[in-house]
Parts: structure tokens; sequence; C-alpha cells
């Protein structure tokens, strides 16, 4: 008994059984939905597909989630994006052969859009939703401005490679993806960082009274997450081989904060999980997925996607957690009690 309550309490259960639970469904619909096939050197199969796409939303989601431990949340993330992409573009539609410099682009958009947010929330002590606000409004119209309100095609072979090329038969996006969960988990678990980002989350009054300097490390986080969004904006745009100022991550600062929620952290700060993140934008990824392969129309796709969102949130509370966990030992119990019938022989 104690040790399936310990196994229930454990915040990574809950994603697991969701993702599993929407595997089955999708095995249900299409027996053949787990098999993978390698065709001229290059894995295909539903769940390659799955882990490319949620490759970018993973990545995002990294960045969102010390954003978040922090008590802090950071909605320009989608803007980000599009201007990271925007400028890459504008860079190769110039001269497609400067890969490099199309990359450093992106990435000092991003780290410079993570300053701005960080020095209003961090140093100017403005309320982190406003900041972000304020960028998330105007970074779309930079995108828009940068690329003339117009899609810009990108067909540079050495660019494209990120979004839509493969490495050891994988697509290169999912090992970027999982080179930067390698690489925030060890900044965060291998260094004191981790312990900082989640005292200051718990109390930030006295982790400034102690002496540790809360306003470095907060201006350091939305920093991180701009820099992870570029890197998102990359993949995104090589992708779809074009930078599109208004469509580009959409909505993704939604699903961003939605795959950190799944994932166990708690929007209090404090407590955060890297595992349970990349499990959230797994979830949030095959649930797309799932609702397009098993025929749910368009128009109710994001009706059905608000649903089962809500309903693992709910799961995830304490008090519907001791209420499973209740009627599960109650059903356990009631079970091993009840004596065996049967015909003697």
């Amino acid at each position: 008994m104690k040790q399936i309550q310990a196994v229930f309490r454990h915040q990574l259960v809950w994603p697991v059984l969701t993702l599993v639970a929407l595997f089955a469904i999708d095995v249900a619909h299409r027996a053949n939905f787990l098999s993978i096939t390698l065709l001229d050197g290059h894995l295909f199969g539903a769940p390659i597909d799955i882990l490319n796409r949620a490759a970018p939303l993973v990545i995002v989601s990294l960045g969102m989630t010390l954003v978040i431990a922090t008590r802090g949340i950071d909605i320009s993330v989608g803007a980000i994006v599009a201007i990271a992409g925007a400028a890459a573009a504008v860079v190769l539609a110039d001269d497609p052969t400067r890969i490099g410099t199309a990359l450093g682009a992106a990435l000092v958009v991003g780290v410079l859009a993570g300053i701005w947010n960080g020095m209003l929330v961090a140093f100017v002590g403005m309320q982190p939703i406003i900041a972000t606000l304020i960028l998330m409004v105007a970074g779309r119209g930079v995108a828009q401005l940068l690329t003339g309100g117009q899609i810009i095609p990108i067909g540079a072979p050495g660019y494209l490679v990120f979004g839509g090329g493969y490495l050891a038969t994988v697509p290169c996006s999912v090992w970027i993806a999982l080179g930067v969960t390698l690489a925030t988990a060890l900044l965060v678990d291998r260094t004191a960082l981790g312990l900082f980002i989640r005292a200051i989350g718990v109390n930030p009054a006295a982790t400034r009274l102690v002496g540790l300097r809360s306003s470095a490390i907060v201006f350091g986080v939305y920093l991180f997450s701009g820099l992870t969004a570029a890197i998102a904006g990359i993949l995104a745009s090589s992708n779809v081989r074009s930078a599109d100022g208004n469509n580009a991550g959409l909505l993704l600062e939604l699903d961003a904060i939605l795959a950190v929620t799944l994932g166990g952290t708690s929007l209090l700060g404090g407590r955060f999980s890297l595992a349970g993140t990349v499990l959230g934008a797994l979830i949030i990824q095959t649930l797309t997925y799932t609702t397009y392969s098993i025929g749910v129309p368009p128009e109710a796709t994001l009706v059905v996607k608000a649903i089962v969102v809500l309903i693992v949130s709910v799961i995830q509370s304490s008090v519907a957690r001791a209420l499973l966990l209740r009627q599960l030992m109650r059903a356990l119990a009631f079970a091993k009690s009840k004596p065996l019938t049967g015909t003697p022989q």
C-alpha cells in the first residue's frame, strides 16, 4: 500500500500515464501507430513525427520552466520565435550562404529580447505578465516590419537542415532539443543555480535578506527564455522553409505554459521539473496528433485539447490526487478482503 501511495504521489506519474493513455488511443485507432521504419537512411513513423514537431515546444518550455520557477511568466516567447525566424530570413535573403550570420542574428535577437524582459522585471520591478505583454505585442510588429508583412521563403540548404535535416537517421531538431534539455539539466542540477531558482520561487524576500542576488538570477532566467525561444524560431523557420512574422510562434506561449504546468511545475514558484516539462510538451504534441488522426473536426480541436488539459490539471492537484488515492486504496482493500468463491472439487 505504501509503495502504491508513493508512486501516485510522484509528480511525473500523471504526465506519464496521460502520455501512455494517448498512445493507447492512437494504437486502438491505428494498429501500426508505434511502428518506425528506416527509409533512405531516415527514420519515419508517428513517434518520430511527434518528436520532430514537439522539438520547438520542448525548447521554449524549458526556458519557460525556469521563468515560472521564479514566480514569473513570459508570454512573449511566441513573438520572439517570429522575430528570430524573420531576422534569419532577412540575412539569408541577401546571401543564402551566410548561414552563420543568419544563426547569429536569430540568437542575438533572442538574447536582446530576453535582456529587455529581464531588465523590466528584475530591475525596473514591473509585473512579469505586463513586461512580457509589451514585447508580445511589439515583437509581433517588429517581426512583420522585418519581413515587410510578407512571408519570406528560405532556400539555403545549410539552414534548412536544422529543422528538416537528419543526423544518424534521427531529425536534427530532435538532437537539438535533446542537447538543450541536457544543457539545461546540467545547469540547474549540477550547479547552485537550480537551488537559487527554487529559493527565489519559495521566498524572494528571504533570498534577498541572506544576500542572494535574486535580481541577477531573475534577469538571467528571462535572458535564457529569450535564447530558447530564438533557438525554437530557427527550428520553426527552417522546418517550414519560410519566415512568417504574423503566424510564426502564434499561441506558442500558451502551449509552453501548459507544458510546464502539465509537467508538475508550480505556477507559485519554487518547485519545477525539467523532465515533467518535456513530458508535458510531448503530451500536447501527441494530443494534437491524436485529435487529427481520429477525425476530430478542426473547429473542435482546441475544445478537445482544453478539456484534456483541464482533466489532467485537475488530477494533478493535491486534493484530487488525495481523493483518487483514497478511492484506489478502498478498492484494493475491498478486493483483498473479498473471499474467493468457487466450486469445491
